[in-house]
């Protein structure tokens, strides 16, 4: 007989999910075969699957050594050397809050949110890379559940990144993205001066093969995907022929800020897809800027938020703009009245 207890990384997911994990070798149909005749029990009683796991749970497995080893394939323990790596090249990630429950990152511009390739090292490696080498979580406790970002940040966009290190933690903070109650607000510099806050509404849909995007001012009629996007933007200050901007984003699409401001003529400086090429080899030679100036700077929680998210209901979070978006904005004399 083996037994497993939950801990607070598998409370809160059904049996038979957990159950999936923990014995990755078993097919479904075989799982409820063992639920139905007591070889697998929960909390000593016979259990359907659909029960929800709290923490401190006992789950029996009355398998051999042999057959448990199989099915779980504790013969063969993940291989973490990508995370122990990443976490040791990124050295310019920044840890700006870190709790029982989740991590929020400073995410340097050129660093991937999640790899793309099998080869790429991602924010996400670093993340389990640092919780393996502080102790937060074990080798063993990656068979069951992977801590993981749950907000994407292009490539070459820089700021704050939310991260569950528990599986309550991934829960509460998908739920925030999901409704929009957690607020997100990016800093960026545009072409052009803009003079008033406005509130951007439109329909943008993506092109897979290009990874681009396009928006349009309704929905058109001919494209399925079009989703709907809101941007809401406040100058900050203005100077010559460029605006420093607080760009809060409603819904979050792929490159929404990007290509909703470069539809209204107000592309992002050094935008290399949607931005004014002319400016951008300007940019390019006068202060080696290589990709587009946009920093996500502040995140608001929800008031009111309890369980993984209750340390941080309420509160802001904001992360410093990096030297290289400073030293333009001083060059430009783009400086706010107030900090955004």
């Amino acid at each position: 007989m083996q037994l497993l207890t939950i801990g607070k990384n598998q409370a809160g997911q059904r049996l038979d999910k957990y159950l999936k994990k923990a014995l990755p070798g078993a097919g479904t149909g075989f799982l409820y075969k063992m639920l139905r005749k007591k070889n697998i029990t929960l909390n000593g009683k016979k259990a359907e699957g659909k029960e929800i796991l709290t923490e401190g749970d006992e789950v029996k497995c009355f398998f051999s050594e042999e057959t448990f080893a199989s099915l779980s394939g504790t013969k063969s323990a993940e291989d973490t050397s990508d995370y122990r790596k990443a976490y040791h090249l990124l050295r310019d990630v920044c840890v700006i809050y870190e709790d029982d429950d989740i991590l929020l990152l400073d995410k340097p511009a050129g660093v991937l949110t999640q790899k793309a390739k099998p080869e790429d090292l991602s924010l996400n490696e670093w993340l389990i890379g640092h919780l393996l080498e502080t102790g937060a979580i074990k080798e063993a406790d990656l068979a069951t559940f992977h801590p993981s970002v749950c907000n994407r940040l292009d490539r070459n966009t820089s700021g704050i990144v939310l991260c569950g290190k528990t599986l309550a933690g991934s829960q509460d903070l998908s739920r925030i993205i999901k409704d929009r109650t957690v607020r997100k607000y990016y800093q960026t510099i545009c072409k052009g001066k803009i003079l008033q806050e406005s509130t951007l509404e439109g329909y943008l849909s993506k092109d897979e093969h290009t990874n681009t995007v396009k928006v349009y001012a309704k929905k058109p009629e001919r494209t399925e995907e079009a989703s709907y996007i809101q941007t809401i933007y406040t100058p900050e200050a203005v100077a010559g022929d460029y605006t420093l901007l607080t760009v809060e984003l409603v819904t979050g699409k792929t490159h929404q800020i990007r290509a909703h401001l470069a539809s209204t003529g107000h592309p992002l400086l050094g935008d290399t897809k949607y931005g004014d090429p002319r400016l951008n080899r300007k940019m390019q030679s006068e202060f080696s800027l290589r990709h587009q100036l946009l920093h996500a700077g502040k995140v608001c929680f929800p008031e009111g938020e309890k369980g993984a998210l209750a340390k941080v209901s309420g509160r802001t979070f904001t992360a410093p703009l990096p030297s290289k978006f400073a030293m333009i904005l001083q060059a430009l004399n783009l400086i706010p009245d107030t900090a955004c």
